[in-house]
C-alpha cells in the first residue's frame, strides 16, 4: 500500500459508498442538530494552528463540501495567523499540494482581524468565536489539551495526526473521545487513508477474508529530511530559545513525538486497521546517524521496529529521514490465502482497484461534515489514538533499548514528555527547556 493518490473532486457517489467503512467506531445515533449557527446550514469553522498543514486543512475543508466558512484563526505566533489569513484570502496563489484544485474560495473565508487570535491561549479564543467545528493543526504536544477543550465546549473536531506524543496524552485523547460520544460530537482525524477509496475497498475485502488470516506485514516511511518540507526555520536574532524551539517543533520529541510518531503513524494505522487493533508489543532500534547538528533538535533520523500482534502476526516497520536515500512509503500484508497492498490483492481472491479515488484529504472532511449533518457523527478518536500509541511504543522501545508492551504503556506508563521547566513555569516564550537526545539503556525513557 503506497502513498500516491489520484486527486479528483469528491463525488457524492463515492462518499455514500465509503462513509460507513471509514471509521472503526459505531455511529453515535440520532440527536445531533442538522443545522449549525443561527439556524442556517452554514458550518462555521475555526482553525487552530496556522502552519502549512493548518492552511491546507482549512482549504481541504472548504473544498470538500458546500456551506463551509472559515470564521476564526488562532496560533501562538501573530505572523503565522497573518500569513494564513493572507493566503486564504488570495484567489491567485495557485494550488496547495493537498488540494484537488486551485484555491478560488476567498469569499468563504469570513475571518477578520477581530477573529484572529495569538498566544498559547489562542485556541480558547477560537472556541469562543461562534464556531461549530474546529480544525486542530498545532504541534502534536498540544493536541490532547486542544481536543479536550473543544469537546468540552461542544464543538465538532477535525484533528491532524498524530494526536499525542506520550501515554499521558493518549489517555486524555481517549477520555475526550468518550465524552464526544456522550455529547454526540464528531471527531475525524488526519489519517486520510481511512477515507481513500482504494484503501477502503481493499480493507473491506481483507476483512471479508480475501487473504485469509493475516500472518505478517510491513510498514515503511523512508525519505529525506523534513527541512525540505518547510518545517525548518533558521533562527532569528530576536527569537528566544523557546520561540526557536516552537517554530522548529518537528525536531523535538516533546513537541512532535519524533518522526516515527508524527509521520510513520499513517502506515502503522493501516496495519492496525487490517489486524483489527493495536499490537501487543514493540521492540525497536533507532538513532541519530545523520541528524547530528544541534539545530535539528533531539529526534532520531531512523527507526526499525518489530511489532507483535495478538494473533501472532509479526510486522516489520522502518522509517528514515536521511537525504540521498531511496524513498519508500508503503504498507503490505501477507495472509494464509494471499497478500495485499493498497488497491491490489494477489492469491486466491485477486483484486485490482479500478474505481474513482477522490482526494482523501478532502474526503475526510466531507465524511465528517456529512455525518454531522445527518445526525450520525463519526468518531475516530479511539482508532487514531491506538495508531498514535502504536508509534509511541515503537519510539519508547528504540529510545530505551527495552521491549514495550502496548497495554502497559496505555494503563501504567507515567511517561509525560513535557519538560520539567514547562511543568514548573507554564508555557512562555522565554528560555528553551533542556532536551538532550535520548540514549538507549536509560530506563527513564519509558
Amino acid at each position: 500500500m503506497n502513498d500516491s493518490t489520484t486527486s479528483t473532486p469528491v463525488s457524492r457517489r463515492v462518499f455514500l459508498k465509503t462513509t460507513a467503512a471509514v471509521t472503526t467506531l459505531s455511529a453515535l445515533g440520532d440527536g445531533v442538530p442538522r443545522v449549525f449557527a443561527a439556524g442556517s446550514d452554514k458550518l462555521r469553522v475555526g482553525l487552530i494552528g496556522c502552519g502549512v498543514r493548518g492552511i491546507g486543512a482549512a482549504m481541504n475543508c472548504v473544498l470538500s463540501t458546500p456551506g463551509v466558512e472559515i470564521v476564526a484563526l488562532g496560533d501562538v505566533f501573530a505572523d503565522r495567523v497573518e500569513a494564513a489569513l493572507k493566503r486564504l484570502k488570495d484567489n491567485n496563489a495557485g494550488k496547495e499540494w493537498s488540494c484537488s484544485r486551485e484555491w478560488k474560495h476567498a469569499d468563504q473565508v469570513k475571518a477578520t482581524p477581530e477573529t484572529c487570535f495569538t498566544g498559547f491561549d489562542a485556541y480558547r479564543k477560537v472556541l469562543a468565536a461562534g464556531v461549530d467545528m474546529v480544525i486542530l493543526a498545532g504541534p502534536p504536544h498540544f493536541r490532547p489539551q486542544h481536543l479536550k477543550a473543544a469537546i468540552e465546549a461542544g464543538k465538532h473536531v477535525f484533528m491532524e495526526k498524530p494526536v499525542a506524543v506520550d501515554p499521558a496524552g493518549i489517555r486524555t485523547i481517549l477520555a475526550a473521545s468518550d465524552l464526544a460520544k456522550q455529547k454526540r460530537l464528531g471527531i475525524v482525524a488526519g489519517t486520510q487513508r481511512r477515507h481513500e477509496a482504494r484503501y477502503v475497498e481493499t480493507m473491506n475485502r481483507i476483512r471479508d477474508g480475501a487473504i485469509g488470516e493475516v500472518l505478517a506485514g510491513e510498514a515503511y516511511w523512508n525519505g529525506g529530511c523534513v527541512r525540505h518540507y518547510g518545517f525548518y526555520h533558521e533562527p532569528k536574532p530576536e527569537w528566544t530559545g523557546m520561540e526557536t524551539m516552537m517554530r522548529n517543533w518537528y525536531f523535538y520529541s516533546w513537541l512532535s513525538g519524533d518522526h516515527i510518531v508524527e509521520q510513520h503513524v499513517h502506515n502503522l494505522d493501516v496495519i492496525n486497521w487490517a489486524l483489527g487493533g493495536p499490537p501487543v508489543e514493540a521492540l525497536g532500534v533507532g538513532g541519530r546517524q545523520w541528524r547530528t547538528e544541534p539545530q535539528f533538535g533531539n529526534i532520531y533520523d531512523h527507526f526499525g521496529v518489530r511489532y507483535r500482534y495478538a494473533n501472532g502476526a509479526i510486522v516489520v516497520s522502518t522509517c528514515r529521514q536521511i537525504d540521498g536515500t531511496k524513498p519508500l512509503v508503503s504498507e503490505g500484508l501477507v495472509g494464509t490465502k494471499g497478500k495485499a497492498a493498497a488497491g491490489r490483492i494477489e492469491g486466491s481472491n485477486p483484486f485490482n482497484f479500478e474505481g474513482a479515488n477522490p482526494n482523501p484529504y478532502e474526503q475526510e472532511h466531507a465524511d465528517l461534515i456529512q455525518s454531522v449533518r445527518e445526525g450520525k457523527p463519526l468518531n475516530e478518536g479511539r482508532a487514531v489514538a491506538e495508531a498514535t500509541l502504536t508509534a509511541i511504543i515503537g519510539r519508547m522501545s528504540a529510545y530505551s533499548g527495552q521491549p514495550v508492551r502496548y497495554e502497559w504503556a496505555l494503563n501504567d506508563s507515567e511517561l509525560d514528555l513535557t519538560p520539567d521547566e514547562i511543568k514548573q513555569r507554564g508555557y512562555a516564550l522565554g528560555p528553551a527547556p533542556k532536551v538532550p537526545p535520548p540514549s538507549p539503556g536509560n530506563g527513564d525513557l519509558i
